[in-house]
This record gives structure tokens, C-alpha cells and sequence, in this order.
């Protein structure tokens, strides 16, 4: 698997538990992570925003069909080997990262929220992280809800 993290600061410990198991996974080619322009902090919060854009392999599938009805030939389909689907649902087994937050055929989110007291320090705050997943070579979803 090829991952671009060129984009992505580092932060978010969620993220980086995802990229993580994103490794092991053998039908995914590439990943891409970046930070989005949500993210902001304040004095008694952080919010965290990340996206992660996934490529999966695609196979070809080489199958006899009929012209015509009567003339025979070849025809080669290419799917991916994954789908987000299925990427969610193996992520709801995981036993580190479970199931989504929200997800739909374009798009898997989670929302995590911890509270962070440093040391030496009587107040903390509140870390949020949210990252979302999509699939690369699907539409923008303002395009995918105009349909």
C-alpha cells in the first residue's frame, strides 16, 4: 500500500490507529491523508479534523458474452476489490477502532471525544477528532446530493 500523508500535520491519535490497520488490508492500493479546514483549537478545546482518501485494487474479471445474442466474445469487467461498505464493516470487528459514527455509500465518519488534562495543570480540555473516509474516484458529495 502507497500512503501520502504530505498533507496531514500528524495529528490525531484515531487517525493514526486507522492508517494503521489500513496497512494490513490487501485489497487497498493507496491512501491519501489530509488535515481539512475545520480544524481549530481553543483554550477549551481542540478539534481536530482529518480526511483519509482511499484507493482499492480493482480486479479484472474476464467473462463470455453474446452479441447480437449469437456472437461470442470477450469482455473484461474491472471492480474494486473493496468496497466502503465493506471496509466499514471490517472496521466494526476491529476490535481497536469499532463501528462507524455514520456511514453511507460514499462516506464513513467517526466522531471521537476525550478529555485531555496535561500535567501540572488543573484545568484540561476537551479533544475532539473527526475523520472521514471516501472513497478516491467518487464524486464530490456537493455534486453526488445534486443528483
Amino acid at each position: 500500500m502507497n500512503l501520502d500523508t504530505s498533507k496531514w500535520s500528524g495529528e490525531g491519535e484515531f487517525t493514526h490507529r486507522l492508517v494503521e490497520t489500513l496497512k494490513d488490508i490487501s485489497e487497498i492500493e493507496f491512501v491519501r491523508v489530509e488535515d481539512a479546514a475545520a480544524t481549530r483549537a481553543d483554550s477549551g478545546y481542540s478539534f481536530i479534523s482529518n480526511e483519509l482518501y482511499v484507493r482499492f485494487v480493482v480486479r479484472r474479471r474476464v467473462a463470455v458474452a453474446r452479441r447480437f445474442g449469437v456472437i461470442p466474445f470477450r469482455q473484461v469487467t474491472e471492480e474494486p476489490a473493496m468496497t466502503l461498505a465493506d471496509l466499514g464493516r471490517l472496521f466494526e470487528s476491529h476490535d481497536r477502532i469499532g463501528p462507524p459514527d455514520y456511514s453511507d455509500e460514499g462516506m464513513i465518519q467517526y466522531l471521537k471525544t476525550e478529555r485531555v488534562i496535561p500535567p501540572y495543570q488543573t484545568r484540561g480540555y476537551k479533544l475532539v477528532e473527526l475523520v472521514r473516509i471516501y472513497r478516491i474516484g467518487d464524486p464530490p458529495r456537493r455534486e453526488a446530493s445534486r443528483r
